[in-house]
């Protein structure tokens, strides 16, 4: 089922904000880099293709893409949710910021050509097609329809080669550039966060008798004022959490100890009483092992260098399983 809030489908308008965003970070993106052709020094000529061509071409294959499977993508967010199961749902905001930045770095640059060159072919099949209504399984397409669709993709085929070798260049901009002068503050963030849920999570154990609900399914109509009380309760606590550490209390390390206690008892309890007491339980163990480890190597590791490393992966690791399981929902979605 879609979730609505007052009314408004959120998978829906997540769509709709995507077809309006997504050509303008693609501009931004483009006339914000520094990107060169490597087959010519020209200014003039780099600016119109760099500047110009490459930016219109790659939004509207976007576009295009995004409008035309605009029910799948909503059923590939609403379907998500019921697909991951190793990830806590308290803990998916977080994880799933995570894993879209991580796939604008890497996954969407690389992506784009191939998006662009298929948008347009589709888009000559669309135009020298449109007259035929009934289509068997044994239909061929024309030579007229093929040569069109060959000449369409020229020119995102031309944009796709003058701008791939600059991939690696936008890949390692965003990285250096701008999320790696951003990790001390994220990770500050996703302390408080973490601290904050496991803190609500252990509370929550108490008022469901051992079974987190809040990370199921099946939470009851008579539960959910008490869900709620405690999601105010972690955003508070969250916000001190946050204040603590950027002033750099040192008091906030024993709440990120406590925190780390707490999501192990937390994902235990879960795993053993949930598995026990209600057929089909679904099992957090191993997204709970990642926060584990994410926060332990906060409070657990002195050396600073092999901390950086858990904290690091811990983030990837969440980032791919998010990143595959969308792709998996995607494809299977109706």
């Amino acid at each position: 089922m879609s979730k609505e809030i007052k009314g408004i489908i959120v998978s829906r308008l997540i769509v709709l904000v995507s077809i309006i965003l997504v050509p303008i970070a693609i501009f931004f993106i483009y006339n914000f880099v520094s990107f060169n052709l490597w087959y010519s020094n020209d200014p003039v000529l780099t600016i119109i293709v760099v500047k110009i061509i490459c930016p219109f071409i790659f939004s509207i294959s976007w576009l295009f893409f995004l409008i035309l499977f605009i029910h799948r993508f909503a059923n590939t967010l609403d379907d998500v949710d019921k697909t991951i199961s190793v990830v806590p749902s308290r803990l998916k905001f977080f994880y799933g910021i995570n894993a879209v930045y991580l796939m604008a770095i890497f996954i969407f640059p690389a992506i784009t050509p191939v998006i662009s060159i298929l948008s347009f072919a589709s888009m000559a099949w669309r135009l020298t097609t449109f007259r035929k209504k009934v289509w068997e399984e044994d239909t061929k397409t024309s030579t007229f329809t093929w040569i069109m669709m060959g000449l369409a993709s020229i020119i995102p085929i031309f944009c796709s080669v003058s701008v791939i070798p600059e991939f690696f260049v936008l890949a390692d901009f965003l990285w250096n550039d701008i999320w790696v002068p951003l990790l001390p503050y994220l990770f500050k963030i996703s302390y408080s966060l973490f601290t904050a849920l496991a803190i609500g999570a252990f509370i929550l154990l108490f008022y469901n008798s051992g079974i987190s609900e809040y990370e199921q399914f099946w939470v009851k109509t008579s539960k959910k004022q008490r869900v709620w009380n405690i999601k105010i309760l972690e955003i508070i606590l969250f916000a001190f959490f946050l204040y603590l550490d950027l002033l750099e209390f040192d008091v906030i390390n024993l709440f990120y100890i406590m925190g780390f206690i707490f999501i192990i008892i937390t994902s235990i309890v879960n795993f053993i009483q949930g598995k026990s007491k209600v057929k089909g339980f679904k099992s957090h163990l191993f997204g709970y092992l990642i926060a584990t480890v994410f926060i332990g190597s906060n409070v657990l590791f002195t050396t600073e260098d092999f901390s950086e490393i858990l904290r690091v992966w811990s983030l990837v690791i969440s980032a791919i399983l998010y990143i595959i399981v969308f792709f998996y929902t995607f494809l299977q979605a109706e």
